[in-house]
């Protein structure tokens, strides 16, 4: 097969002797063909006379020889046409109609680089979808469907193709058996979702000497965790016998628990999708008490008993393990973060090519001949044949059949014409207003299938001297691009249509029968021109026809690459002179016939086979765009019936032909003497050239015929092939590096075959023209030789401006060339073409690209068309629908990032689809050396459409941007593409010592971070309360000396008080608990209670009855009765974990507690005594307890942190004296005070303010449970406003609830006479950064019913200290400061103005409580820090817990965190530390005493932080992001996994939505935060678990995904 050229009895011996031994081996099956194939080339490429042409694919016919060898070929024997009919159906299968880029040395060179990978392949997780998102739903087509969706390319051709489509590269029975593995794995997942798929394709044979006979494989995936006791994943030895691998493939089948297995008991199970109950979770049995490090490992490596080697986590790992390949090194340095955090610019590589030519010179074309008898324009040309030639025909149209339809003569036109010049200029206003005036712009709108009335129209304009701006038919309101249509309308001041009566009828219409307004389009009156409706000039009428001037002749819409569509106009000089070019370089001569396949309305197809025609009196058949795809072969036909001397096609067509080119015997194509290819300035051009000529070689086709063109909108014909002499040789091909390419220099390719390109020329300039290279970007420098540049030209008959805009105009059309020193080399104005390319040898013109197609990546370009080419070289056939693939650049993170967007056939399997975006990748990479961003593929006949069937790619890439464009599959590889994230930060080490810290900081001014509450006082003898050391003293006391004051009022959803507890009933009632306790449950002191109560004034009488009796109170939230197995384990745990002696509680819950129900989650027969509190009998304890020291445990405080910690603290009588009096001081709480309490009351502040304030300050505490707002949401407020309430305290839950629920209905709320004037303070009670955009919103929201903007503020506590800030009645009002987050990142705080790029707004967390001091620390070194620090808050406090309350009394830990001392400065004071990053900064606002504020800015949790890239995040910051990304998301949670960072996001839209915010989330994370997202998780609403008090519980999250209990719509691995 490679002989070719090749003389056999000429060669060598030797190699005729190894030639004759590979005969033998092929014959005796030693040796496979494609093998055979490829040694006999090599052994003969130093004999062949060079043709670029590569072994043919595998079995799979030769690609044709270039023209130049087969111009005196034989015709092919019947055997070899069978072949290559066989070898052109194995290429039709996939539909490929498309086949703009089809290239077998292509499709050749991308399976070579494949086969390539297939060595180091890796598995790639595949993502996981939920059933019911692959079901390809009808899909309501955003464009009208495009009737090229026949099914005609879905005959038996394709079944065909599918037999003989190529194997895999490798012999089957080395793929059988990881077949049978892959099955084996997937059988074992469960999952409600997609099996997933462990290892993809087959198995790889490594590269290996020759000496070594079998092959050895690598694992597939690497077991993500060993046993136990080993925390890191071991990576398994490189190279493993295929047993091994096997075994170790089933040894890890058992993925999950099976399904009849029951699963462990499962605390981490999420509350059900509607997020009702908000539930508190814990991780597991880990109690505060064992250190932070332990609890994380074990919580990572068990979630739950389910093991995590779980499918999600066997995916994690190959994502892994495809990130530990070594990245392509950047091609340019990384960025770098200075101290400014600017991004720099990248230096230059010193090894990448550099052009070394020299300036090129000008090109000049042939001058334009003088020829007598030109007309002096082209309508005189037209009235001269209509007088002399007006039975000669001009246009012949074509049905839908392809039979000719009619046919329209010379003397028809222009009589048509002038009667249309005549009706336009006379007979449209009134009788005396003229309505068109000559130099008016009016659009013409004619379907393709219908040229003859666009000629008239067009001539009549002419005629009329108005100008057409032709335009494509709207089919709808949402065509693509519809709204830039109406741009261009606008821009060149079009206010009338032309068009026939028939596409009047077929434009939509609104409801009354007006014709729609289509977005963006001015105001048009529709004007019919058919014959009936146009008036007869009167006799001594004539149009006026000047000689041709610069006047705009007629303007042609071009779309720029943004999607702009902009008006070219042609002047009627220029009209003219490029009608004579064409007629010169064409050698056009009167009276041939042409046929036409391109669209008339603009471009070659309106140059040539309207105007050009005309001027020559040429016959033109126009075969419209249906009938092609109807019959591909009816252009041939028309150019065989017709005799035709010239065609004029594009490189489509030659393929359709080609496709459906049956051995037609009869058609002959010698009569053409030149076949103009329009499209062949696309690299990709050649192959089709090359195909069709091979095919119809053999009826009459010459070589010399093919003329392949470059044209643009703007400088019209730039180049063209003159057709040639018969025998002459043909002109040579370029084969370029895709490398050199890339660098802007061409060389030619010799390394390495898979990377070249090979393009034809487009022959010689125009005649008349002159043309340069300049450089694409930045000032029109001439390029040097070896350089690719755009071509610009200057030339009459090219365009004249874009109408109506001057600004963009002067850019394109009057561009003066500079030399390298910057100097003009002359004064003519050049126009810019579009077109990237070079100058060859002897002058002929090479195109390698358009300039809208050029993807500049990392200082690189691309061409998007190339890279279609390499996708659809990956053997499309079982997942591209009809070859449509677009390619587009997306700009994130300072660089052009690769996206390719593919249609999917409606029948391709999951896997095929992945299979080809993987292998597509991987070819992308080898042959382009470019890393590709995002691959999509969206269900068949969704991307928007141009005119012809295109893909619209600007509206893609919008769609793609708003997430709107519904993928179906997706593939998002930031981690190989990104590579200018700046350098992870390194830590410095701590060698400085942290004196001198301290000394540097105050020689640099920082103040040390440091803040304080005012004093606490000395306790005053009047006020009685005070001598009362504990609040069972102070209960005693109130009931005494004022019985009948009111403490207490409960309401419900109406509104009413349900229950009150006045100071005598509730000192009465808690003594009946006392009672009870010692005789039911027979209490010794000291020993741990549970409460278990709902919200009310019970559990306040429970509290104080356990203090009576010497009892210590553990207050828990009760289970959710209809979510008992989530919320009951936790309830559980507490009590085992505080070794509670006995559960006080109502009757209600006592049945829970012992019903069916709870024993299936856990074991009711152990539970404590249980002593129901509904009907006590009246007892009196024998006496009240009263503890002998202050330092006593008054109650235990169990909350379960966002990490999903449980951790119980121990609150002294003491500390509980002193948090109550310090709130009551900066809340300035007396017995007159009111106050309204809507929060939970288990933990925290919100106990303190529930349960033990009012007794000790006496004021009355209206309690409003959170859960009455359910059923009734205004409660709260209304309250508030009927109690005239000047301070009230809510959870954040409770404040999203009203700002969701009500926020639209204030004006409801308003005539319901709710006034929220009188709150002066509303306090959010919250262990957490103030959610600034929450209480913003609220105080925006309900200022229309008079809430003041001032009075919203938070509180913070933490696990340590329950309150250490809190907004007071006095004292400034909370400041918000904006830092710059680059350098909270790095543990810096730096103030910024609002507004600022990169800005976070923080809001203070409230005044400091008296007697709190707060000082910021680093958690490292235990050192203070300067106010410009983060660190962490450390607190001094009388009201500090004593203790976490843990089963394994770890005193150490416990000094960690209660009784911790800095490392220097004041190593007296004992601090607690909290646990939470913060810093403080002195403000401009003054104290009461005087004093400059001091105010804390609280930051996060530091067990929240994720360490990335050597950086703290926070995760809130990224969640922010990441719910900015789309409309339809709802909530978001990140966390990190193997230093990977998983983001989940809410799916609060359709389903349909899901894969669309893949790549939003991505890109928002990596341009706000600089960091690149592993796995993207979407959900359904209410999966996040979010506890009490509002926060996520990311920690739960992860292990639930981790353990594959989450059931995603969709998860994506980022590669």
């Amino acid at each position: 097969m490679a002989d070719r050229g090749v003389d056999l009895s000429a060669l060598p011996k030797e190699v005729r002797d190894q030639l004759a031994e590979l005969d033998l081996e092929l014959s005796e099956g030693d040796i496979t063909q494609k093998g055979y194939e490829k040694k006999r080339t090599k052994l003969l490429a130093p004999y062949v006379i060079h043709t670029p042409v590569e072994p043919p694919p595998q079995n799979d016919v030769v690609p044709p020889p270039p023209s130049s060898s087969s111009s005196h070929a034989p015709p092919p024997s019947s055997s070899s046409r069978y072949r290559e009919r066989r070898s052109r159906r194995t290429h039709r299968g996939g539909g490929t109609r498309d086949d703009r880029y089809r290239s077998d040395i292509h499709t050749e060179a991308v399976q070579a680089a494949l086969a390539k990978h297939k060595e180091e392949k890796m598995a790639l997780p595949m993502p996981t979808k939920r059933r019911s998102t692959y079901v390809q739903s009808p899909i309501e087509t955003r464009t009208p469907p495009d009737s090229s969706s026949d099914d005609e390319d879905e005959t038996s051709v394709r079944r065909q193709s599918s037999l003989v489509a190529p194997q895999n590269l490798i012999s089957p029975n080395l793929q059988s058996p990881d077949a049978w593995i892959n099955r084996s794995v997937q059988g074992s997942s469960t999952s409600s979702s997609a099996s997933s798929t462990l290892s993809h394709g087959e198995a790889k044979p490594q590269p290996q000497s020759q000496a070594q006979p079998q092959p050895q494989y690598k694992p597939q995936y690497q077991p993500l965790y060993q046993p136990h006791y080993q925390h890191q994943p071991q990576p398994q030895p490189q190279h493993q016998p295929r047993t091994a691998a096997v075994t170790d493939m089933l040894a890890h089948t058992r993925i999950a628990p099976s399904e009849n297995s029951a699963p462990p008991p499962d605390v981490t199970a999420v509350a059900p999708p509607t997020r009702g109950p908000r539930v508190d979770l814990t991780s597991e049995a880990v109690v505060r008490g064992m250190s932070r490090g332990q609890s994380r490992s074990s919580m990572m490596e068990t979630a739950d008993g389910v093991p995590v080697n779980s499918r999600v986590s066997t995916k994690i790992q190959q994502l892994l393990n495809t990130l530990k390949r070594p990245k392509r090194p950047p091609l340019s340095e990384f960025f770098t973060d200075d101290a400014e955090e600017i991004v720099e610019v990248p230096q230059p590589d010193p090894n990448t090519p550099k052009p070394e030519g020299r300036q090129i010179m000008p090109v000049k074309g042939e001058p334009l001949g003088v020829v007598s008898n030109w007309p002096p324009a082209l309508q005189a040309a037209l009235a001269r044949w209509g007088a002399t030639q007006g039975k000669s025909p001009a246009l012949t149209a074509l049905d839908i059949t392809g039979r000719p339809l009619y046919t329209l003569t010379y003397g028809k036109l222009w009589s048509r014409s002038v009667k249309l010049a005549y009706t336009l200029l006379n007979k449209l206003g009134t009788k005396n207003e003229q309505i068109l005036k000559p130099g008016d712009r009016v659009a013409l709108v004619y379907p393709n299938s219908d040229p003859g009335m666009f000629w008239v129209a067009f001539y009549g304009c002419l005629l009329a001297e108005v100008i057409p701006v032709p335009i494509e038919v709207p089919l709808s309101r949402k065509d693509a691009g519809i709204s830039q249509v109406g741009f261009l309308l606008g821009s060149c001041g079009v206010g009338l249509a032309l068009t026939s009566e028939i596409c009047l009828k077929g434009l939509p219409k609104t409801p009354t029968g007006e014709i729609l307004q289509f977005k963006g389009w001015p105001r048009l009156k529709w004007v019919v021109t058919d014959s009936k409706y146009l008036t007869k000039p009167s006799k001594d009428w004539q149009p006026h026809i000047p000689t041709a001037n610069t006047d705009p002749a007629y303007i042609e819409y071009k779309a720029r690459k943004e999607g702009t569509v902009v008006g070219v106009a042609v002047s009627k000089v220029a009209m003219l002179t490029h009608c004579q070019a064409l007629t010169q370089a064409c050698n056009y001569c009167e009276g041939e016939t042409l046929v036409n396949v391109l669209d008339f309305k603009k471009d070659m197809g309106l140059w040539h086979g309207v105007l050009t025609a005309v001027m020559n009196r040429i016959h033109t058949i126009s075969v419209p765009y249906a009938v092609m795809k109807a019959c591909p072969l009816s252009w041939v036909q028309r150019v065989h019936i017709h005799k035709a001397r010239i065609g004029l096609v594009k490189c489509r067509d030659l393929h359709w032909a080609m496709m459906a080119h049956r051995d037609q015997r009869d058609t002959s194509l010698a009569s053409l003497r030149m076949l103009i290819v329009a499209d062949g300035a696309n690299p990709w051009s050649v192959s089709s050239c090359d195909a069709f000529l091979n095919v119809f070689q053999s009826h009459g086709l010459k070589p010399e015929v093919i003329c392949p063109c470059a044209t643009s909108p703007e400088a019209m014909t730039v180049a063209i092939r003159r057709p040639g002499v018969p025998g002459a040789p043909l002109p040579a091909r370029a084969i370029l590096s895709m490398g050199g390419l890339s660098h802007g220099v061409i060389r030619v390719n010799t390394e390495d075959k898979n990377s070249a390109l090979t393009v034809q020329d487009v022959g010689h300039v125009m005649p008349g023209a002159l043309m340069c290279i300049v450089k694409p970007d930045g000032p029109p420098q001439l390029c040097k030789t070896d350089e690719i540049g755009e071509i610009i030209i200057n030339s009459r008959a090219g365009g004249n401006m874009y109408y109506g805009l001057p600004g963009v105009t002067k850019n394109t059309f009057e561009v003066i060339p500079v030399n390298s020193n910057g100097v003009p080399i002359g004064e003519i104005p050049f126009v810019r073409s579009g077109l990237l390319g070079f100058v060859g040898p002897g002058s002929l013109i090479f195109v390698v690209g358009k300039i809208e197609g050029l993807l500049m990546v990392s200082g690189r370009r691309h061409n998007a068309d190339d890279l279609v080419a390499t996708a659809l070289a990956v053997e499309p056939v079982k997942t591209v629908y009809r070859g449509r693939i677009a390619v587009f650049s997306v700009t994130v993170f300072y660089d052009e990032r690769v996206v390719i967007v593919a249609e999917q056939r409606p029948d391709a399997s999951e896997e095929d689809s992945f299979q080809w975006m993987s292998r597509v990748l991987q070819a992308i990479d080898s042959i382009h050396q470019v890393g590709l961003y995002c691959l999509a593929l969206v269900p068949a006949n969704t991307l928007p459409k141009t005119p012809l069937g295109g893909i619209h790619i600007s509206d893609t890439k919008q769609f793609f941007l708003d997430g709107s464009l519904h993928p179906c599959n997706i593939l998002m590889c930031p981690h190989t593409c990104v590579t200018n994230l700046p350098k992870p930060r390194q830590k410095q080490p701590v060698g400085v010592g942290p004196a001198s810290v301290m000394v540097g900081n105050l020689v640099a001014g920082k103040r040390i971070a440091q803040a304080a509450g005012r004093d606490l006082g000395m306790i005053d003898d009047q006020d009685l309360v005070r001598k009362h050391q504990y609040l069972t003293e102070a209960l005693q006391w109130r009931a005494q000396t004022d019985p009948d004051h009111v403490l207490y009022v409960l309401l419900n959803a109406k509104g009413v008080a349900v229950s009150t507890a006045s100071c005598v009933q509730l000192h009465k009632r808690a003594e009946k608990i006392a009672a009870a306790l010692t005789e039911k449950g027979s209490i010794n002191t000291g020993e741990n209670v549970v409460l278990l109560y709902p919200p009310g004034i019970d559990l306040i009488a429970a509290f104080y009855g356990c203090l009576y009796a010497g009892c210590v109170p553990v207050n828990v939230r009760p289970p959710h009765p209809q979510n008992l197995a989530a919320t009951l384990p936790t309830v559980r745990m507490i009590i085992d974990v505080s070794k509670a002696a006995c559960i006080l509680t109502t009757q209600n819950l006592m049945r829970t507690l012992r019903s069916k129900e709870a024993a299936a989650s856990v074991n009711i027969k152990t539970w404590p005594i249980i002593i129901d509190t509904d009907d006590l009998p009246r007892r009196r304890p024998p006496q009240i307890y009263k503890p002998p020291t202050a330092e006593m445990i008054a109650y235990l405080d169990f909350s379960v942190s966002t990490t999903g910690m449980l951790t119980g603290v121990k609150i002294s009588h003491a500390a509980v004296s002193a948090l109550c009096r310090s709130v009551k001081l900066q809340c300035e709480l007396y017995s007159s005070r009111q106050i309204a309490i809507c929060l939970d009351p288990y933990c925290g502040l919100g106990f303190v303010l529930w349960c033990l304030a009012s007794v000790y300050s006496g004021h009355q505490s209206i309690l409003i449970p959170p859960f009455e707002l359910e059923s009734c949401l205004s409660l709260w407020l209304s309250t508030l406003s009927q109690y005239r309430v000047r301070d009230t305290f809510c959870s954040y839950s409770v404040m999203e609830l009203c700002t969701k629920g009500l926020g639209t209905q204030t004006e409801l709320l308003k005539t319901r006479g709710v006034n929220l004037s009188c709150v002066r303070s509303c306090v959010v009670i919250a262990e957490e950064r103030p959610r600034l955009a929450l209480t913003h919103s609220f105080s925006k929201l309900f200022k229309d019913v008079g809430l003041s903007p001032r009075a919203v503020s938070t509180a913070f506590g933490s696990r340590v200290n329950l309150a250490i800030c809190m907004q007071g009645t006095t004292g400034p009002d909370p400041c918000t400061v904006y830092v710059d987050m680059k350098s909270l990142r790095h543990d810096r705080v730096r103030l910024v103005e609002r507004g600022a790029p990169q800005s976070l707004p923080l809001m203070e967390s409230g005044k400091i409580l008296p007697g709190v001091r707060v000082i910021i620390v680093n958690p490292e070194t235990r050192g203070p820090l300067g106010d410009s620090h983060l660190g962490e808050v450390w607190v001094n406090s009388p009201h500090t817990a004593s203790g976490y309350y843990t089963i394994y009394g770890e005193e150490s830990l416990q000094a960690d965190h209660f009784n911790t001392k800095l490392s220097f400065g004041d190593p007296q004071t004992l601090w607690a530390r909290t646990g939470y990053l913060g810093f403080v900064k002195r403000t401009e606002l003054l104290e009461a005493s005087g004093d400059r504020h001091d105010a804390l800015f609280v930051v996060g949790s530091l067990d929240e932080t994720l360490e990335l890239r050597g950086l703290r995040y926070h995760p809130i910051d990224i969640e922010t992001s990441v719910s900015r990304a789309h409309r339809s998301i709802a909530e978001s949670a990140v966390f990190t996994w193997t230093n990977l960072l998983v983001v989940v996001s809410e799916l609060c839209g359709s389903e349909q939505d899901a894969l669309d915010l893949v790549p939003l989330i991505t890109n928002v994370v990596l341009e706000e935060h600089h960091l690149i997202v592993g796995v993207v998780v979407i959900v359904d609403p209410g999966v996040i678990p979010i506890n009490s008090r509002g926060e996520k519980q990311r920690m739960h999250l992860r292990d639930s995904f981790l353990a594959d209990q989450l059931d995603p719509i969709y998860v994506a691995y980022n590669m």
